[in-house]
């Protein structure tokens, strides 16, 4: 098979054709039109983007300002929260405020016997410490004792009253009081063994 001499041209003309394709190829990045088409779609959305942007940048000092607002009102709440280094030094500080209550209380009431309860988890911020005292009272006086126990700085709750009758010609109850208070979370002791599952 021979080659005439238009066939040879055409060959010539071909691999140059295929050699300036190679360089092109080679000189160019493939996708330059694809970035370029894919910038000048982009430009609304850059600026939808930079408006929301704006917008929430705008918006921060409000929320700071919130923010100062919430975190002052956090630190005056916890102020009521019993600080202890240990649970039973916190269940000690909660016996101490029922006994310094009781006490200033008109007739002066005792607290004959306490009884330190459990320290539970509350929430994954706080736990509660809970301390029962046996009191010999009127019932006036009760209501006094738990109003005042209300009045103190400190965050507390009456968990459980419960009242017997201990003297029914004087009129007075016997009353065994639970008061609870709060304490930050790491005096909760952490539960082992099945029961943290």
């Amino acid at each position: 098979m021979t080659l005439r001499k238009r066939d040879k041209t055409a060959l010539v003309v071909l691999a140059a054709a295929v050699l300036v394709w190679l360089l092109l190829q080679l000189a160019l990045p493939a996708d330059t039109p694809a970035k370029l088409a894919r910038s000048l779609d982009s430009i609304p959305v850059a600026e939808k983007r930079l408006t929301r942007l704006r917008q929430l940048s705008g918006s921060v000092p409000g929320k700071e300002e919130v923010l100062k607002r919430v975190s002052a009102e956090l630190t005056q709440r916890q102020t009521g929260i019993i600080q202890a280094e240990t649970g039973p030094q916190a269940q000690a500080q909660l016996l101490e405020i029922i006994r310094r209550v009781a006490k200033a209380q008109t007739p002066p009431l005792d607290a004959k016997s306490a009884e330190l309860g459990q320290i539970t988890r509350l929430s994954d911020d706080y736990g509660e410490v809970q301390v029962s005292v046996a009191l010999e009272c009127r019932i006036e006086e009760l209501v006094n004792l738990l109003a005042d126990l209300t009045k103190q700085p400190e965050v507390l709750a009456t968990k459980e009253v419960r009242v017997s009758l201990a003297n029914g010609k004087e009129k007075t109850l016997g009353v065994r009081l639970t008061v609870s208070g709060l304490v930050p979370r790491r005096l909760v002791p952490e539960k082992k063994g099945l029961a943290s599952f």
